[in-house]
């Protein structure tokens, strides 16, 4: 049997993903005398993708693992803070410190780097949803755009940034939950029509997996929807994933759907949406009488946030490449308005121009090769949340 193309953990631990000058680079040190070098490098980003003006850190999980054993200390902000890139100033604001020889670390930045870019891209875009959906059921569905090996890693992001459900259950198993998922057209397509295929759901899977019924394959969506309440006796809801090219108006069809199953008696029925959704069509959807929505595209493709690692002191001195400031640097956050500043000390008192005092926000994540920092997806997902509540964004 032929490999598939995707990397597994050896590939990554073994440094056989990283870009190639990386390797090179550590094999110059070595050859030179300069594997006990020491370094402090910083992680940040120049801007946000899309004219955002926020952004969610998402995997840090996964460098720490990815670290674990490496001689080296990382101090960073706890995963699943909002951030901004730059302070009011202008200055890049330190997401990450790893503090150790270059030697312990340097062939990792590609790792890294990829571990922390994509996530925080699909947790900001999941945020955004969620801020779109306020109180509404949001199902992660964006597994098929992208490749299978990375399954996991969008909807444990996804799952931060704000959805309440994810479909892999590899995401689930990662995330503590169950796999959730309606139905596909395929299984009307087998089945030969609506009805059969319900029946065939319902008999055949096991209770404890909630009804919801895809109502839009063959006929009308109400006449679908009461057919789908009447064969199935605890019926939770039906899905309409009807494409573009038929839909019209999403909004009145779901207006239409709701009041249908209403006036027959159905109104416990709920009405999930999915097709290409994103925060803009679904905060017009809003209001329609819609109890959820499944997301794929537009939390999974969202765009990658570029963060990058520079050094920036070398033997305890200051160093920088061009266009980056030197210096070890520490992170503040105003508890009251979450603005962010920068300093070259942990002891400065910086006044907020809210009015606030801002406080060192950093924490140690890992001392001399052992992680002394973790928290769980679920609990990392309500610290999102809150802020979110606390920016006025939900």
């Amino acid at each position: 049997m032929e490999r598939l193309f995707a990397a597994d953990e050896k590939d990554i631990r073994s440094a056989y993903t990283t870009d190639v000058y990386f390797e090179r680079t550590r094999k110059i040190l070595l050859s030179k005398g300069l594997e006990k070098t020491e370094v402090w490098a910083e992680f940040t980003l120049g801007s946000l993708p899309n004219n955002w003006k926020w952004a969610v850190l998402c995997g840090t999980e996964e460098v720490l693992r990815l670290a674990n054993g490496m001689e080296i200390d990382i101090f960073g902000v706890p995963e699943g803070t909002i951030f901004t890139s730059r302070t009011q100033k202008g200055i890049r604001v330190p997401l990450m410190n790893i503090h150790g020889r270059y030697t312990e670390f340097g062939e990792m930045e590609t790792a890294m780097l990829g571990m922390l870019c994509h996530p925080s891209g699909v947790a900001t875009a999941a945020a955004r949803v969620r801020c779109a959906a306020k109180d509404k059921r949001i199902m992660a569905f964006g597994n098929r755009r992208m490749h299978p090996a990375v399954s996991g890693v969008l909807d444990r992001s996804a799952y931060i940034g704000g959805c309440d459900d994810v479909a892999s259950k590899i995401g689930a198993d990662i995330i503590g939950k169950e796999a959730v998922g309606t139905v596909p057209h395929s299984l009307m397509l087998m089945m030969g029509s609506d009805e059969a295929a319900f029946r065939a759901f319902d008999e055949t899977i096991e209770k404890t997996v909630p009804r919801i019924m895809l109502i839009d394959t063959f006929s009308d969506e109400r006449e679908a929807s009461i057919n789908a309440c009447s064969i199935i006796k605890d019926l939770k809801g039906v899905r309409l994933d009807t494409p573009s090219s038929r839909r019209g108006s999403l909004k009145e069809i779901i207006q239409e759907v709701r009041w249908e199953l209403d006036s027959k008696g159905f109104g416990s029925v709920e009405i999930i949406a999915s097709g290409g959704l994103n925060e803009n069509s679904i905060r017009e959807l809003m209001g329609s009488g819609v109890s959820g929505f499944g997301v794929g595209s537009s939390i999974s493709n969202a765009p990658t946030l570029d963060i990058s690692m520079d050094l920036v002191c070398k033997n305890g001195s200051s160093i920088s490449k061009k266009g980056k400031f030197g210096g070890r640097k520490y992170t503040y956050r105003c508890s009251h308005c979450l603005s962010m500043d920068v300093s070259l000390s942990d002891s400065d008192r910086i006044k907020c121009s809210c009015g606030s005092e801002m406080e060192v926000f950093e924490i140690q994540l890992m001392r001399s090769g052992k992680r002394v920092y973790k928290e769980e997806p679920s609990e990392i997902r309500k610290y999102v949340l809150s802020q979110l509540r606390q920016l006025g964004e939900l």
